[in-house]
């Protein structure tokens, strides 16, 4: 399958560059671009991308706010942040906007093309430097989701071993193949203990479930 793609960038210069180099993937397709938040909205209601690559500091309309338009009126279509901002007053926002995705524009070539194909699976992509900053933020003795109100209760108590075992591996930003390897599983029965632990733990995705992880200590 084809991965349609809306480039999203001011700076007409980096759209060409990724123009030049996502062209030469052939399991992705690029149906169009955007100098402004605004005219995301509008070219992704009329091209249905799969995958927006957003910059956040945009004309008109900012990134952030142009993902979580996006995300009301378009679910389907995944947001891919790329910019050059991994500060707390980018990042949450533009996570809590619904982005599925955080790079930076240091990201090599490949790499940013392999995150796409990620999301496009359904998974998270976040800069390494986004994750860790997300962590510190979390491990925060005033700052606690929601689940960690009953401190006494063991939160991880309904999963099974296995499920921890994936859990753990998933806060050391392990893929799922990566997972399976190291478990001697396969990828699919990695995706199964991955959307059971999500489900028990009453998490979105593996992003929120390694923070919360984390926050509880499973990774010291």
């Amino acid at each position: 399958m084809t991965i349609k793609l809306l480039l999203a960038d001011d700076h007409a210069m980096v759209r060409k560059g990724l123009h030049v180099f996502l062209g030469t993937q052939t399991d992705m397709t690029l149906v169009g671009e955007a100098a402004t938040g605004l005219e995301v909205l509008e070219k992704a209601a009329l091209l249905q991308p799969d995958i927006v690559l957003m910059d956040l500091n945009m004309p008109v309309l900012n990134g952030i706010e142009a993902a979580k338009r996006l995300k009301s009126s378009h679910p389907d279509i995944k947001v891919i942040v790329l910019t050059s901002f991994s500060d707390q007053d980018h990042v949450l926002p533009a996570i809590r906007a619904g982005a599925r995705g955080y790079l930076l524009k240091d990201v090599e070539p490949d790499e940013l093309a392999q995150a796409i194909r990620r999301v496009f699976q359904g998974q998270v992509e976040l800069h390494p430097s986004v994750t860790g900053q997300l962590m510190d933020i979390m491990a925060a003795p005033d700052l606690a989701f929601s689940q960690s109100a009953s401190p006494a209760v063991d939160p991880f108590a309904e999963l099974t071993k296995r499920e921890r075992e994936v859990l753990l591996l998933i806060t050391r930003g392990r893929s799922n193949k990566e997972i399976g390897d190291s478990l001697s599983i396969t990828e699919k029965t990695v995706k199964t203990h991955v959307s059971h632990l999500l489900d028990k733990l009453g998490l979105a995705d593996r992003t929120q479930a390694a923070i919360f992880a984390v926050k509880q200590g499973l990774a010291e």
